[in-house]
């Protein structure tokens, strides 16, 4: 079964898949292996339009939508 998460707010939709697949571009784009990321936390604040995340629980960043 597939399920789809989405965020919705002031008439925008944002797909939380989607997020996540950004943040394991930027891991990439890093330098980094995907098979050495081991969890991802990511924090989607509509309101501000932007995203922060977590990665192995210690690398942080932030990214706007």
């Amino acid at each position: 079964m597939k399920i789809d998460y989405f965020v919705e707010l002031n008439g925008e939709q944002h797909e939380i898949k989607r997020l996540s697949d950004i943040v394991k571009e930027i891991w990439k784009s890093e330098g980094n292996l995907l098979k050495d990321l081991t969890s991802i936390e990511v924090y989607f604040k509509p309101e501000e339009k932007m995203c922060y995340y977590v990665l192995n629980g210690d690398s942080k960043g932030q990214f706007e939508i």
